[in-house]
């Protein structure tokens, strides 16, 4: 973890949830996870998985599955990642995703991407955004045991942005991600390009709710976000 003069002295931080926030991804993970359940003789309703999107995988696992052993778990975990990764050419980025986060970078903001996401997801969804040039830092489940709701995940992303909790703004499609972030100190900002309601993002948190990226952009100028170019 950075110290306290070096988080006092890097640029303030924009940290971004992916599936969901800038990439449309969510509906193709309750397709996969579906499938998944199916294989091994599980009935989920499709909108139950929806509502554990954005929740840390093993926990979603634990959730649906009911009395299901470990063996059927770990089965679960790799035929979504199996199937999710059969839809890859299907993913694309959600409108304004691309253009916040050069918004974000031309301010002298950090871009970080705080996504608990496996590695071989994060690999196809940061080449779908296709901006790496301009991300400061990157966090992946393997840099935490327990993801979103748990903040452990927003404090690995703090701690590479070396930045502390005020010199930071979280954004997020889920109550999970308004949960972590409320968690871990930092202001949340939702997106309803997830499919959750805004007053279910409020509620976990979110202290402003916009349409998507395309429509927070056009309004970064009246969001937390302005307040964090003022303290470059």
């Amino acid at each position: 973890m950075a110290s306290d003069n070096s988080q006092h002295d890097a640029s303030p931080a924009v940290l971004f949830d992916v599936d969901g926030t800038l990439v449309d991804s969510n509906y193709l993970h309750v397709h996969a996870w579906q499938r998944a359940f199916m294989t091994e003789d599980v009935t989920v309703e499709a909108w139950r998985i929806h509502r554990c999107i954005g929740m840390d995988g093993s926990a979603l696992v634990k959730t649906l599955s009911d009395d299901a052993d470990d063996d059927v778990r770990n089965r679960l975990k790799d035929g979504h990642s199996r199937y999710y990764q059969e839809t890859a050419s299907m993913l694309t980025p959600l409108p304004g995703a691309r253009e916040l986060l050069h918004r974000i970078s031309d301010l002298g903001l950090q871009v970080v991407l705080a996504t608990s996401a496996p590695e071989d997801e994060l690999a196809m969804l940061r080449e779908v955004l296709d901006c790496d040039d301009i991300v400061s830092a990157v966090t992946s489940s393997r840099d935490v045991d327990t993801a979103k709701p748990k903040p452990e995940i927003v404090h690995v992303a703090l701690g590479r942005a070396g930045v502390t909790a005020d010199r930071a703004v979280f954004i997020g499609d889920a109550v999970w991600d308004a949960e972590a972030a409320g968690r871990a100190g930092v202001t949340c900002i939702g997106v309803l390009s997830g499919g959750v309601s805004r007053s279910e993002l409020v509620s976990a948190g979110a202290v402003e709710v916009f349409e998507n990226a395309a429509q927070l952009l056009d309004h970064l100028d009246e969001t937390p976000i302005a307040a964090l170019k003022s303290n470059r």
